[in-house]
């Protein structure tokens, strides 16, 4: 069993995507495929992603029975002795965007405005 979910990518993707495994959820994916289609999947995806977020999920040998793919997550994947766990980033690793510096034009007009009065 294959899971696939996409956040922010173009739509031509989610389209090729539909050849292969069936939609659920706007962005989420779900099929039986052979691990070449899997592969070949994945190699479309990171092609086409652009800016977007990939996470793919596969049945895999091994003992949790699956394995994770990502592009664009913040989390990451970690193989520790033979378990993947999910990796969340530290506060340090998170990047927030503080306020803008400046007046926005708006305030800039207001100000013309009430100074030519």
């Amino acid at each position: 069993m294959t899971v696939i979910i996409l956040t922010a990518v173009p739509s031509g993707l989610r389209g090729h995507l539909t050849r292969w495994l069936m939609e659920v959820a706007p962005g989420v994916y779900v099929g039986r495929i052979s691990a070449r289609v899997r592969d070949a999947l994945w190699d479309i995806i990171l092609e086409m992603v652009r800016d977007g977020r990939a996470l793919m999920v596969f049945s895999a040998r091994n003992e949790q029975g699956l394995e994770i793919r990502n592009h664009g997550h913040s989390w990451e994947p970690v193989d520790i002795e033979g378990i993947t766990l999910m990796r969340r980033p530290g506060p340090q690793q998170v990047v927030t965007e503080g306020p803008k510096v400046g007046i926005s034009k708006a305030e800039r007009y207001r100000r013309i405005r009430t100074r030519r009065k």
